[in-house]
C-alpha cells in the first residue's frame, strides 16, 4: 500500500480546495471583472497569434500573457477566462514549494525531499491574503512574486545566470522587480561572505571571526554600520564575477527604460512617479496587522513584545524619530484620484473614513507607524545588520515612488519580512494559519456574494 509524507497530504488538500473554490468564482464572476478586461482581451489577442496588438492603458510588460500562450501550447486549452485563471491557480500552487526552499536557505536547514511535499509553514504563508485572494483572477501579482522568489532562491545557491534569466521575467510582470532581482543579488553575497554568529556566541565575539562585521540587527549600533560598510569594501573584488549575469539584466533594463522615456508603459498619465515618503509608514501598519499573529508568537509573546516596543518609544530617538515621521506625514502625504474615487477597493473606506475623518488623524497614527518598526525590528532576532540594510534599502527604493496606496505592492516585501521570522511554534503557525483563513473567507464571501448596485463587487 503507498504512502506519502503528511506534508503532501496537507498540499495536496491545499491545490484540490483552491482548484474547488476556482470553479466556483468562475461559475459566479463569469465576466472580466476590475483590471482584467484589460489583461484578459491582451493575453486572448497573444493566443490568436496577434503578437502586435497592445492596449495602451495596460502599464506592466506582457509576461502573464506570454505565460499564458505557453501553457495554452502545453495543456492545448482554450484562451477563455476560467482557463487564463487557470494561470495564476497554476502558479499558486507553486509557491509552497518555492516557499519551502527560500524558508530553508534562510534558516540554513535542508529543504523538504520532494517538490510535493513543501513544509505546513510555506503552505500558510502561501495563503496570505493578498497573494491567495488574486490567484482566482488574472492578475499580473501572483506570477511577480513567484518568479522574483525563484530568483532570490537560485540567486542564494550560486546559480546565478539562471537566477538572472528568472529575474528577467520576473520584470516582465512587474518593472520595479529589477530591484528585487539585486536584492536576490546582495542577499547572496551577504549568505556567501559570512555566516551569522550562534546565539551562544559572547557578545565581544560576534562580528569577529569573519572579514565581514555584521552582526545581528536588533543589538546594533550606528557605529555598526560604519564597521560593516567598511569591511565589505574590500570584499568586493571577490564578487564580481557573480554579478555578470545581473549587470547584463541591469543594462538591458536600463535600455528599456531610455527607449520607453520611463519605466511605466501605457498610461503614464495615472501612473508619475511621486515621493511618497508614508507609503513605508504604510507598509509596516499593513505588515503589523496581517502579521499579528506571527508578532506576537514569538519570544516573551505579546506582553514581552509589548513591553520591549514600549521601551523603544520611550527612548530619545524613538521621540526624534516620531517628530520626523509626523513632518513627513504632513508635507508628503498624497490623496491619489484613484484612492478618492475607487469605492470597490477597502483602501477607499480606510482612505476615506480614517485617515480623512480629520486632519490630525494621520498624524496621531505617526507614534503607531514608528511602534510597528520596532516590533518587526526585535521580532527578526536573526537577522543580520546587512541583510536589515538591505531590505529597508530595497523596500524604500521600491515604494517611495508609488505615490497610491495599494495593498499589492506590498505582496513581496510582506513575504520576505516573513521569511526572516525564525520558525514558529505550533500554536503560532495555527493562529496565523486561522488569520489568513479568517480574512480569505470574509473577503472572498463579500466578493461573491456581496455585490452592490451601482458599485460592484469589493476587493483588496
Amino acid at each position: 500500500m503507498l504512502s506519502f509524507p503528511q506534508e503532501t497530504t496537507y498540499y495536496v488538500a491545499y491545490v484540490a480546495f483552491n482548484i474547488i473554490l476556482a470553479r466556483h468564482v468562475n461559475d459566479i464572476v463569469q465576466e472580466p471583472y476590475m483590471d482584467e478586461p484589460f489583461h484578459i482581451p491582451q493575453a486572448q489577442a497573444y493566443c490568436r497569434g496577434d503578437w502586435l496588438v497592445w492596449d495602451p492603458k495596460i502599464t506592466t510588460p506582457p509576461g502573464l500573457y506570454i505565460l499564458s500562450v505557453i501553457l495554452k501550447r502545453v495543456f492545448i486549452m482554450k484562451c477563455s477566462t476560467p482557463m487564463l485563471r487557470m494561470t495564476n491557480l497554476l502558479l499558486l500552487a507553486l509557491l509552497p514549494p518555492i516557499l519551502s526552499h527560500l524558508l530553508a536557505l534562510k534558516r540554513r536547514t535542508n529543504p523538504p525531499e520532494t517538490l510535493l511535499a513543501p513544509t505546513m509553514e510555506s503552505i500558510v504563508i502561501s495563503t496570505f491574503p493578498i497573494a491567495w485572494f488574486f490567484a482566482f483572477l488574472y492578475y499580473t501579482d501572483l506570477g511577480s512574486l513567484v518568479f522574483v522568489l525563484l530568483t532570490i532562491v537560485t540567486a542564494r545557491k550560486r546559480m546565478h545566470w539562471l537566477a538572472a534569466l528568472l529575474g528577467f521575467i520576473s520584470c516582465t510582470f512587474r518593472q520595479t522587480n529589477i530591484i528585487w532581482v539585486l536584492f536576490a543579488l546582495a542577499s547572496s553575497a551577504i549568505a556567501r561572505l559570512h555566516t551569522p554568529p550562534s546565539p551562544a556566541t559572547p557578545s565581544s565575539d560576534k562580528g569577529t571571526g569573519a572579514a565581514l562585521h555584521n552582526p545581528p540587527a536588533h543589538s546594533s549600533t550606528f557605529v555598526d554600520i560604519f564597521r560593516a560598510v567598511q569591511s565589505l569594501i574590500p570584499l568586493v573584488p571577490s564578487l564580481i564575477y557573480d554579478t555578470i549575469p545581473y549587470l547584463v539584466l541591469t543594462m538591458a533594463f536600463a535600455v528599456f527604460v531610455y527607449l520607453n522615456e520611463g519605466l511605466v508603459l501605457g498610461d503614464k498619465s495615472n501612473h508619475t512617479i511621486a515621493l511618497h515618503i508614508p507609503q513605508i509608514y504604510y507598509f509596516f501598519a499593513f505588515s503589523s496587522l496581517f502579521g499579528l499573529p506571527v508578532l506576537i508568537s514569538g519570544e516573551g509573546g505579546v506582553v514581552g513584545l509589548a513591553n520591549d516596543v514600549r521601551k523603544r518609544m520611550k527612548a530619545l530617538t524613538s521621540l526624534l524619530l516620531t517628530g520626523l515621521i509626523m513632518v513627513s506625514v504632513y508635507f508628503y502625504t498624497i490623496h491619489h484620484p484613484f484612492l478618492l474615487s475607487d469605492n470597490r477597493h477597502y483602501t477607499f473606506y480606510v482612505w476615506n473614513r480614517i485617515y480623512r475623518f480629520h486632519p490630525l488623524v494621520p498624524l496621531l497614527l505617526s507614534p503607531l507607524y514608528l511602534a510597528c518598526f520596532w516590533a518587526w525590528h526585535l521580532r527578526l532576532r536573526k537577522q543580520t545588520l546587512l541583510e536589515a540594510i538591505l531590505f529597508l534599502s530595497s523596500l524604500v527604493i521600491v515604494l517611495l515612488p508609488a505615490p497610491l496606496l495599494e495593498p499589492r505592492y506590498f505582496l513581496i516585501p510582506y513575504i520576505l519580512l516573513r521569511a526572516q521570522v525564525s520558525e514558529p511554534s505550533a500554536v503560532g503557525l495555527l493562529a496565523e494559519g486561522g488569520w489568513y483563513a479568517l480574512l480569505n473567507w470574509v473577503t472572498m464571501y463579500v466578493f461573491l456574494y456581496k455585490e452592490r448596485a451601482g458599485v460592484g463587487r469589493f476587493m483588496w
